[in-house]
């Protein structure tokens, strides 16, 4: 017999097997009890926590023959054709795929005919909030007033998406998320009926990573027995999920307390050598972070003891820092876990959070802490040149972070350097700076440049012809000179301009014009007023011509012969008489 998914094998089938939903299971077992359910539920909650099979039971319990009770017996023949989906009467719709207004016309035509198999006539639609708004509206008048054999349960993950007429409509339960102690409970209960030997610490550590799903707890344990076999261990579970142990997480706050940035360098590499990914690195650390800054601040909440096995080696590692020191550690590595999303080098992201937080901690002061040994004075924390070395190299490194992700990068290999354009200056900056246009500015005249130009029109249309969509980003931008196969294109806008250096446009446009121009060529990206400004800076002052009033000679008059003129100025006005002949 072909396996079944333990989340499918161990789906509640009565009220007394649903996991900690105690507050919905005890009101809809009195409704039952004394007859007053209501013809319309919505069970709204996270994923996993047994909205729809609780829609199932209740359909069951309405239905049983030998009820309506509190529990369904699970042996009548309704109660096993309802479990198998073979009753007409009850239907289960996912509104995901039956979204539209013609799907919910059918169930309002239908809904006036009486049951033909059970008592009562269920529909069950699921990811309600996925109608349509015409769909809503032909759902609203039969949910207001459906006929008395007809009862409506509405299944969704976003309440907040479904107009306010059809919640008012409704008996509305919220499903909680399963606590840890429960989910737990309930794997050891599988593991013991599946003949599984599962350690308490791999199943606690299942349960903290499903988040309150005990679908997605199930279906963890399914996936890690079928890597392990009978045996679950806290190593498997590290080991299929990507995870971390919790004494590498101190490992790595230890060395970021005590400044050791080789050591935390390190111990990243080793993340990856074991094949985790920067993003889960980053997301755990935020985590543990934050579970650091609980232990410390609200020391013995229930929030914090189900994340955490080992409550006194948490707080050991907490009393090390402040809870300021804390809370600007998490802000820097949310910042980084944002930028993260947008980046081709996570892992280059991740080490310079780090190794901001190695800053940070280096030179913020330590929380008081009794018979805490002292920092030596040699030590890396104390070191004031090494703090300031680190914080210049980290300063260095954002800004090229940021140059490569927002304003794009110098192209590797090209011989010169690439302009740099500047994010936006202080407001005491009269303009931006613009960086090494010499070189290009110098060869916007060579017969090189003028050859991309006679050959722009074609580089336009091949990238046209490949990608419709960059050849409208990139025709807004003008080439403004060549050098050593870089092609300086100036741009009017800057969304174009960010548009066209994203990695996979970039690679089209230069690969369209290496072949174009019969060499490699990079793309390098400025903004066409900057280049417009350098141009004008690099104009050498031009000499201005004197402008003299000659007076015009009137008609008629006879001209001075050049000889009287020589003399005048050498004798004067007053002593040279000119004679007529």
């Amino acid at each position: 017999m072909a396996h079944i998914a333990l989340y499918r094998t161990w789906r509640p089938q009565s009220f007394r097997d649903m996991v900690g939903q105690k507050h919905i299971v005890q009101t809809l077992q009195n409704s039952l009890r004394e007859g007053r359910y209501s013809h319309a539920y919505l069970f709204c909650g996270p994923r996993g926590t047994g909205k729809t099979s609780a829609a199932k039971i209740l359909a069951k319990a309405v239905n049983c023959q030998n009820g309506p009770g509190v529990e369904p017996c699970n042996q009548c023949d309704a109660c096993l054709r309802i479990t198998e989906g073979a009753v007409m009467d009850v239907v289960e719709i996912d509104a995901a795929s039956n979204r539209g207004v013609e799907e919910i016309r059918d169930i309002r035509d239908k809904v006036k005919y009486a049951p033909t198999e059970v008592r009562q006539k269920v529909y069950i639609i699921d990811e309600v909030h996925m109608l349509t708004t015409e769909a809503f509206n032909a759902l609203l008048k039969t949910l207001e007033e459906p006929p008395a054999h007809v009862m409506f349960i509405l299944a969704t993950t976003e309440p907040h998406r479904l107009p306010a007429t059809i919640i008012s409509r409704c008996q509305r339960f919220d499903f909680r998320r399963v606590a840890l102690e429960e989910q737990v409970e309930r794997l050891r209960e599988v593991c013991k009926e599946e003949g599984i030997d599962g350690d308490d610490d791999a199943l606690a550590f299942i349960a903290r990573l499903s988040d309150g799903g005990m679908r997605d707890a199930l279906s963890l344990l399914d996936q890690i027995i079928a890597f392990s076999g009978q045996k679950v261990t806290y190593e498997d579970v590290l080991s299929i999920t990507g995870g971390m142990a919790s004494d590498q997480f101190e490992q790595l706050v230890h060395a970021v307390q005590e400044g050791d940035v080789g050591g935390v360098l390190q111990r990243i590499e080793g993340f990856m050598q074991e094949g985790k990914s920067a993003d889960k690195c980053m997301e755990s650390l935020i985590y543990y972070f934050r579970d650091l800054l609980m232990v410390k601040m609200v020391p013995g909440s229930q929030a914090v003891t189900e994340r955490i096995l080992d409550i006194k080696r948490f707080e050991a590692v907490a009393g090390r820092f402040s809870s300021e020191a804390l809370i600007a550690m998490i802000d820097t590595l949310n910042y980084y876990q944002t930028e993260m999303k947008y980046s081709v080098q996570p892992q280059t992201l991740l080490e310079v959070a780090l190794m901001k937080l190695t800053s940070q901690a280096a030179g913020a002061p330590a929380a008081p802490r009794a018979a805490a040994p002292a920092v030596p004075s040699s030590g890396p924390a104390a070191s004031g040149g090494l703090v300031d070395q680190l914080m210049g190299r980290i300063q260095k490194l954002e800004e090229q972070l940021a140059q490569l992700m927002k304003q794009g990068a110098a192209p590797a290999g090209g011989g010169a350097a690439a302009p740099v354009q500047r994010s936006a200056p202080p407001p005491s900056a009269p303009r931006r700076r613009i960086e090494k246009l010499d070189a290009y500015l110098r060869a916007k005249d060579d017969p090189a440049f003028q050859k991309v130009l006679g050959l722009w029109g074609q580089v336009l249309t091949r990238v046209k012809e490949q990608k419709i969509t960059i050849h409208a980003w990139l025709v807004d931008g003008e080439p403004v000179s060549f050098m050593d196969g870089n092609v300086l294109v100036a741009f009017k806008n800057d969304i174009h301009r960010q548009t066209t250096e994203k990695p996979a446009n970039k690679e089209l446009i230069q690969n369209v014009m290496s072949e174009t121009l019969g060499q490699p060529c990079a793309l390098v990206t400025m903004m066409l007023a900057d280049w417009k400004a350098a141009s004008e800076q690099a104009k050498p002052a031009e000499s201005k011509e004197e402008l003299q009033l000659v007076a015009e000679e009137e008609p008629g008059a006879p001209k001075k012969e050049e000889w009287i003129d020589e003399a005048i100025q050498l004798f004067g006005e007053d002593l040279v008489k000119i004679k007529e002949d």
